[in-house]
């Protein structure tokens, strides 16, 4: 059974996706904005508009022959620079910040999923960007990567992520249908440094702005297993908390929250949850965990579209509770200054379609004092 992580979904019709996007919201859920290919990681800046990580369209041009190529069914991926990054504002209406950056298609067979810009964080008022790109998705001269983003829509590469993932192996080493160059999948910034979740061998690093590249814990060496981490969030007790999708075929309640602390300590701090796509906690101390498909199946595409989930655990309770249901495969979620969650919908299982992405803004009752 494959274990990789790139949210494989087969022969998902567009059109029964957007039917489950528009008519199984829960009401404290609206739609916020439109027209967003493939939407993954999302953040806030400074100057109040939203930022939002589009994976894109994917692209055409092929590596085989050239490296190590992903092995069938999602391979070989294909690659091409239709992946942006662009900004939101009050009235839900985007903006480009940087286009033209690297995506990543799976084949055919796997309804040609979408890889590219993959999350988004700022540091002292500077953004910088997540890449999954590489040889092995089609991009010779372009590597799994952290990026700057500058106000001229440049993206130098500040640390080259496809490299270190090569070099320094984790304590349990992948199974061969990996992706050898990694895939970083979710990135935050804490105390002036980004944090960078890779999804294929399991392990949590820290990147310095100078592009500095350092390991804080290897949850698959820890637990001796591939869990598929793909979300990260700091705690109210300044631990880390990585969540993990699972591998395939995504059976419900094999997902799992892992606590990390800072010197790299691994233990679980909560399971029995589902396909983890991302995590959050609110001014309150309340963590929140957004679900990306529940209700799975054991063929595929094994995923379901509408059934997507947010669920919050009290700060002194150790139980899970609903908050927000009818999602339809979303990948992301933060806090506005507003106080309500917004969140990456129709993130994924669109493959190449044009405008199909969407953030929501849900309501869960936070008020901060």
């Amino acid at each position: 059974m494959r274990k990789f992580v790139y949210l494989l979904t087969v022969l998902v019709l567009i059109s029964t996706i957007s039917t489950a996007a528009q008519e199984s919201l829960s009401e404290n859920a609206t739609v916020f904005a439109t027209g967003l290919n493939n939407p993954r990681g999302l953040v806030f800046g400074p100057d109040g508009y939203l930022y939002v990580a589009e994976a894109g369209l994917g692209g055409t041009e092929s590596t085989d022959g050239v490296c190590e190529q992903v092995p069938p069914p999602l391979g070989p991926i294909t690659g091409g620079f239709t992946s942006r990054i662009s900004k939101i504002d009050a009235d839900g209406q985007l903006t480009t910040v940087a286009a033209g950056l690297p995506s990543g298609q799976t084949s055919e067979m796997t309804g040609n999923e979408v890889l590219g810009v993959a999350d988004v964080a700022f540091v002292d008022g500077v953004l910088y960007a997540l890449i999954q790109a590489g040889c092995t998705k089609g991009h010779l001269e372009f590597p799994n990567a952290v990026v700057q983003v500058n106000e001229d829509e440049t993206t130098p590469i500040v640390a080259d992520l496809s490299t270190y993932y090569r070099d320094n192996p984790v304590d349990f080493a992948p199974d061969e249908d990996h992706d050898v160059e990694g895939n970083p999948y979710s990135m935050i910034s804490h105390e002036g440094v980004l944090y960078v979740v890779e999804a294929n061998h399991d392990e949590l690093d820290r990147v310095m702005p100078d592009g500095t590249i350092e390991r804080v814990g290897d949850i698959a060496g820890s637990i001796q297993a591939h869990v598929t981490t793909t979300a990260v969030a700091v705690g109210p007790d300044s631990n880390f908390y990585v969540g993990s999708f699972s591998p395939l075929p995504y059976v419900d309640g094999t997902a799992q929250i892992f606590q990390v602390m800072p010197e790299g300590e691994v233990s679980v701090f909560a399971s029995d949850l589902t396909t983890i796509a991302d995590l959050v906690f609110d001014c309150n101390g309340n963590l929140y965990v957004l679900e990306a498909s529940t209700g799975n199946i054991l063929e595929p595409p094994f995923i379901v579209p509408g059934s997507g989930k947010i669920l919050r655990q009290s700060a002194d309770s150790d139980t899970f509770e609903t908050v927000s249901e009818g999602l339809t495969f979303p990948t992301a979620m933060t806090f506005g200054p507003d106080n309500f969650l917004y969140v990456s919908n129709i993130g994924f299982a669109q493959g190449t379609a044009v405008g199909k992405g969407e953030i929501l803004k849900v309501d869960v009752g936070v008020s901060c004092e």
